[in-house]
């Protein structure tokens, strides 16, 4: 990607475990996201109180730090866990937090996409149904297709994220392409 400049995509991994599957996961995509022009940058969110908006008296400089880095980042990439048929608490916080107070919600016109990985047949299709319906009222715009929510087996996935699997390598080259393709046609508001 010389002289090119690189698309800065905030991710927001909805487990807050080390050695989380779907941290595992946003690793794997971002070692093999920058070949195509897409620079993922995970943000913190371990030291986000519960949202609360008494706390906007003065606001915390977690919270401050995290609407601007989704502020700064041209796009967000929503990779989540499913917990009870769900999202987890800490992605609800986020997008809790970064559309609140309503005048300054970093939300609206940000471009983004949600995966997720699970050892469920399943994988997160519940959560990630659930977490659109969320973020669609937010004026967020979301990548409609590929979706992707996967069965992961611990053995596909190297401890700092590398594809050890194939079939996965492939599957994930494609969605970061459709991604990099949707996001230089879907330009910002």
């Amino acid at each position: 990607m010389t002289g090119e400049s690189m698309t800065k995509v905030a991710v927001i991994v909805g487990s807050l475990r080390r050695e989380s599957i779907n941290r595992r996961l946003a690793h794997a995509l971002a070692s093999l996201a920058q070949p195509k022009g897409l620079e993922l940058v995970e943000l913190r969110l371990d030291d986000l109180p519960l949202y609360n908006e008494d706390l906007w008296q003065s606001p915390p400089a977690s919270v401050q730090r995290l609407k601007q880095e989704i502020k700064d980042a041209d796009a967000v990439l929503f990779v989540t866990p499913e917990y009870n048929r769900s999202i987890p608490a800490v992605v609800k916080n986020v997008v809790d937090w970064a559309s609140r107070p309503m005048v300054d919600s970093v939300w609206p016109g940000k471009r983004a996409s949600i995966v997720g990985a699970s050892p469920g047949a399943i994988g997160t299709a519940v959560a990630q149904s659930h977490l659109r319906s969320i973020l669609t009222p937010l004026g967020i715009a979301l990548l409609s297709r590929p979706e992707v929510y996967l069965s992961l087996k611990p053995d596909q996935l190297g401890e700092q994220g590398e594809v050890t699997d194939e079939r996965l390598a492939k599957l994930l080259d494609r969605f970061l392409d459709a991604f990099a393709a949707w996001l230089e046609r879907v330009k910002p508001a």
